[in-house]
């Protein structure tokens, strides 16, 4: 699509991500592969702005997916994943912000499609966990972040798709993953496909969805995101932003970060991912 198109849609040239409209779907593309799509202020601003605008522009069904080796590895940790100072209430408000970014997903007048390739790491599985629909690659790397300096901020956000056991598996165990197939058994995802048809099945789905009137999608959609909000999703991942806040100033969350900051991330990740004895 040329600069004309995207301003006769309203829509800007972005710096962080792409926007692409193929057939019924309009792509958002996470567009730092150098960084590993990690989610830093300027993307998370440029995917607000763009998510809104195709509310009403572009196709029928809207499209998340990344760039390069992965979707994303999560928040870039110098912008967007540690506190400045510690100020609970900034915190906690920072956190919010990011949780409300994909609430506009879930509250978005038009299916939302993730097609998940590579990795998907932290706040990126937060972002899927609000889409309507996921499809990742068989060996997509999925879960926590590597090092646990935070807490309570993904993991209940799967707990109403994967079930509370299964939340807690992800959460007690230092960067824990799952693979695509995982994900699907699991239901955090729909389908797990070869990767290189990650995205010609979203698309697929896409243009199969594209044939229900646009009013009738998006009925359909609030009807079961009100049930859902009956079931107290809404209320989750509204606290969650709490949880983590409150960690963030734990006396064991500070000496860990100082740890880190001793000896190197590099060597701080190797140091919690080492088997543990008797493990094969």
């Amino acid at each position: 699509m040329t600069a004309a198109d995207h301003s006769a849609l309203g829509l800007p040239e972005y710096r962080d991500i792409r926007i692409e409209h193929r057939g019924a779907i309009s792509w958002i593309v996470l567009n730092r592969p150098d960084k590993a799509n990690a989610l830093s202020n300027a993307m998370l601003d440029e995917f607000s702005d763009a998510l809104a605008r195709l509310a009403d522009a572009g196709g029928a069904i809207v499209g998340i997916r990344g760039e390069g080796k992965g979707f994303c590895a999560g928040y870039d940790v110098d912008q967007v994943g540690k506190p400045k100072a510690a100020d609970p209430v900034a915190d906690r408000e920072r956190l919010a912000r990011n949780v409300n970014r994909y609430l506009a997903i879930w509250d978005h007048p038009k299916p939302v499609i993730a097609a998940v390739h590579g990795y998907c790491i932290a706040g990126a599985t937060q972002l899927c966990v609000f889409c309507d629909i996921t499809i990742v690659a068989e060996d997509a790397k999925i879960g926590e972040p590597a090092l646990p300096i935070g807490g309570g901020y993904i993991a209940p956000l799967w707990a109403p798709l994967v079930g509370p056991k299964r939340a807690k598996e992800l959460a007690f165990l230092p960067g824990n993953t799952i693979d695509g197939r995982t994900a699907t058994e699991w239901g955090w995802a729909n389908h797990a496909v070869p990767a290189d048809a990650v995205v010609s099945t979203a698309e697929d789905m896409a243009e199969r969805m594209a044939r229900i009137p646009s009013d009738v999608l998006r009925i359909k959609k609030l009807s079961i995101n009100r049930t859902m909000d009956v079931m107290g999703v809404r209320a989750a991942a509204a606290q969650v932003s709490e949880m983590d806040a409150l960690l963030h100033l734990s006396p064991s969350v500070l000496e860990l970060r100082e740890w880190i900051g001793r000896i190197g991330l590099k060597a701080a990740i190797a140091e919690f991912h080492k088997p543990t004895s008797g493990a094969s």
